[in-house]
């Protein structure tokens, strides 16, 4: 039976020798000791986390660049051997750091934050993530929705993200309170066997033969280092096949409010693939019509209302619980200012 889940009303740790902290340096000495090498020990709750995510959660103040660069120059041991960015860490493998320095400002402080709470037992948390806030911290971001759960709720022992959204994209994120539940559910959702249904505001007036986008994306990185994806051909080899399902929902003149899921998870993949399609999601500030975003914003492309950020949602997630198997359903309703913009559309005559 599946149960339908509506809106509504610790972490493992890994054992430092030495700390991370650069020793402290002599009476009289004119600069601080150089940092030493660290040896990380993988404990029972961090068994099976990727590399490069188990060092961004021991290494607190580490740029995340830095990280990744010890990791792919191969300075970075496991076991005294070297290893990838995706390599899966075991209870009891010794993790070698090189010299890292940290920052000299002090991190920035997370303020404790708690979320609309979809659905909560002793395996999992389905929040309601609203627009406009990071999943996590990183590219410039301090701190996102896990690192403020983790400080509301310090009795916790586990709180990992099971997926990511957008940081402009609102709607059902899933975490796990348990190891096992987070790799049962990353199986599921690399597997395809969950079903994730997005609402999206387009302009233009959709076309209803199009409802299958199989179009390969490439993902790039701008001269500021500002992560894009664009439409390729089926020839780049750097390109990833990327399939789109797509249902007109409800039409309004000018406007188009769809159903979208999707087959493949790829960057900004929704985004991208109705851009190319011609018909930008209201409000993108990185795919979309940026005159028309700024007019509405400012209350003259929609009269009397104003409208900013992206109307993309996640409105439904469907996934089997990673303990007892049953089926669950996620369900969070339209942001405020989303329905409202859409009472302010004119009808389709």
């Amino acid at each position: 039976m599946d149960r339908r889940i509506i809106g509504g009303k610790g972490r493992g740790v890994a054992r430092r020798v030495p700390p991370l902290a650069p020793a402290a340096a002599p009476a009289g000495a004119a600069s601080p000791a150089a940092p030493r090498a660290q040896r990380l020990q993988v404990d029972e709750s961090s068994a099976g986390q990727r590399l490069d995510n188990f060092l961004l959660r021991c290494l607190k103040g580490v740029p995340k660049t830095h990280v990744y660069r010890v990791i792919r120059s191969g300075e970075v041991r496991v076991n005294k051997g070297r290893a990838a960015a995706d390599t899966r860490v075991q209870a009891g493998d010794e993790v070698r750091v090189p010299p890292l320095r940290l920052p000299e400002r002090p991190a920035a402080s997370v303020p404790p934050r708690e979320f609309e709470v979809l659905y909560e037992d002793d395996w999992l948390l389905a929040i309601d993530k609203p627009a406009g806030v990071a999943v996590h911290g990183g590219s410039g971001v301090s701190f996102g929705v896990v690192e403020q759960l983790r400080r509301a709720r310090p009795q916790a022992k586990f709180l990992e993200l099971v997926h990511r959204l957008d940081k402009e994209t609102s709607g059902v994120l899933l975490l796990a309170k348990k190891r096992s539940a987070l790799t049962a559910l990353q199986d599921q959702f690399r597997a395809r066997d969950t079903a994730k249904t997005y609402a999206a505001l387009v302009r233009g007036e959709w076309p209803e033969p199009l409802k299958l986008i199989d179009v390969p994306l490439h993902k790039y990185l701008k001269p500021d280092g500002e992560r894009r994806v664009r439409a390729a051909a089926a020839e780049d080899p750097q390109a990833k096949r990327s399939i789109t399902l797509v249902r007109v929902a409800r039409r309004f003149a000018g406007f188009g409010l769809l159903d979208v899921s999707i087959r493949t998870g790829r960057t900004h993949q929704i985004r991208v693939h109705l851009a190319h399609a011609g018909h930008a999601i209201v409000g993108d500030d990185k795919y979309g019509d940026f005159e028309f975003n700024k007019a509405l914003a400012r209350g003259e492309a929609v009269p009397g209302q104003r409208f900013a950020g992206m109307f993309l949602h996640a409105q439904r997630l469907a996934v089997q619980h990673p303990a007892s198997g049953e089926p669950l359903t996620f369900e969070a309703p339209l942001p405020a200012a989303c329905a409202a913009l859409l009472r302010a559309l004119p009808p389709l005559r």
